[in-house]
């Protein structure tokens, strides 16, 4: 007897606490006060509620639609999905549960899920404007990812070859009575398990005077969403800057986007000065853009503000490229001037500038070996006549190998 009495004791005061304890309000203004304390960030008590309610009305779809959205809020993803197919495999028409479910995918980057979601949609809801702009979308999320993964990512490009040596070479040539500019540089690349280091020796020759400048960049990697800039460089020659210091944290963002924000602060002989920047990008397709700003702020001589806008189509991979690059500000390509052997510091940093630059590179066809050539038109502010301008070209080439 004991042993069937516990039994039914149990399942009596289960049956009496549920009742006791079950939902006993008005669903409606439950449903909106939960809706209020979802939209005010109060998510966990919304939810309690909502899960309160569907004790009692299981089917209320915007209680679960709305319950399945608190999860994808707070990326619980896997719950949230839960909830949508719930629903979805009984209601085949509700436009508002679709998009849901379809972008709660999109949160978790899921975008071949989320594309057959799409498509499942449209089966049942054919010629609706929002399901097809949100495919539209989703498929060009899955290329931009598929050339994220298999292309590019600028320093950080996969390939056997884990060094590389460079040689750098360019010449400006102006329109008055100015001496031609002539660049060139030397850098060898390594690529670690941490980041990528590339030590340099710059050589320019300015106005018949001569000068090398020793840095080094460093492009670590902290984790797969966060990488980071450093540089140094240092120089003796009175047309490169005595100290050269910058660094920048790079930021990878959902959807194919970007945005770093750094520092440059340069030491000469009787000035100092702090560039800030920061940059925007985007992936689309085989392009890529980036706007970057300049920012010199400076109590005494204002603010100098310059921008850089850069855009590449990559043609076969990401060591394969056509770009133009348009600057617009002061000069932040640092092309110092001498006047009676002193250089201009004061005034540098300030100069009215406009640069247009095309560029091309490409690999042979084991990859490799590198080459890229570029050609530009200038039109820059005397440092030592202000108002008066020149124009200048520019043309340079690049060659780098590779190996293991």
């Amino acid at each position: 007897m004991k042993k069937v009495l516990l039994p039914l004791f149990l399942l009596i005061s289960w049956v009496f606490f549920a009742q006791e304890f079950s939902y006993k309000g008005d669903p409606d203004k439950s449903f909106f006060a939960a809706r209020d304390l979802a939209f005010a960030g109060n998510r966990q008590s919304a939810r309690d509620t909502l899960k309160s309610i569907l004790t009692k009305y299981p089917e209320y779809t915007d209680v679960r639609s709305l319950l399945a959205k608190t999860y994808s809020w707070d990326h619980e993803f896997e719950s949230a999905r839960l909830e949508f197919n719930r629903i979805t495999s009984k209601e085949r028409n509700n436009r508002e549960v679709w998009l849901g479910a379809i972008k709660n995918e999109q949160y978790a980057k899921n975008y071949n899920i989320a594309l057959g979601l799409a498509n499942k949609a449209l089966k049942y809801l054919p010629e609706n404007n929002e399901l097809l702009i949100i495919k539209t979308e989703i498929v060009q999320q899955i290329e931009d990812q598929q050339l994220l993964q298999n292309v590019l990512k600028k320093t950080k490009i996969e390939d056997e070859n884990n060094q590389s040596l460079t040689v750098y070479t360019q010449a400006e040539v102006f329109d008055k009575e100015l001496n031609p500019m002539y660049y060139g540089a030397l850098e060898y690349q390594k690529k670690t398990k941490w980041g990528v280091l590339i030590p340099r020796l710059n050589y320019n020759r300015r106005f018949n005077i001569h000068g090398i400048q020793a840095e080094v960049d460093a492009y670590p990697r902290f984790s797969k969403t966060l990488n980071g800039y450093f540089n140094y460089g240092y120089s003796g020659a009175p047309i490169f800057p005595k100290h050269r210091i910058g660094g920048e944290v790079v930021k990878e963002l959902p959807n194919a986007l970007e945005a770093s924000l750094g520092f440059r602060h340069l030491i000469f002989e009787q000035d100092n000065a702090t560039i800030l920047t920061g940059t925007f990008g985007l992936y689309r397709g085989n392009y890529y853009m980036v706007l970057r700003s300049y920012v010199i702020p400076d109590a005494k001589k204002g603010v100098g503000v310059s921008g850089n806008f850069l855009v590449r189509k990559y043609l076969k991979d990401g060591n394969n490229f056509l770009g133009l690059n348009v600057v617009y500000g002061f000069d932040t390509e640092l092309n110092q001037f001498v006047v009676n052997g002193q250089l201009l510091a004061e005034t540098l940093l300030y100069l009215e500038s406009q640069r247009l630059r095309l560029e091309y590179q490409f690999t042979n066809k084991k990859g490799n070996n590198q080459y890229k050539a570029n050609l530009g038109v200038n039109r820059q502010e005397l440092a030592f006549s202000t108002g008066d301008f020149f124009l200048s070209v520019t043309a340079g080439l690049a060659y780098q190998v590779k190996f293991r």
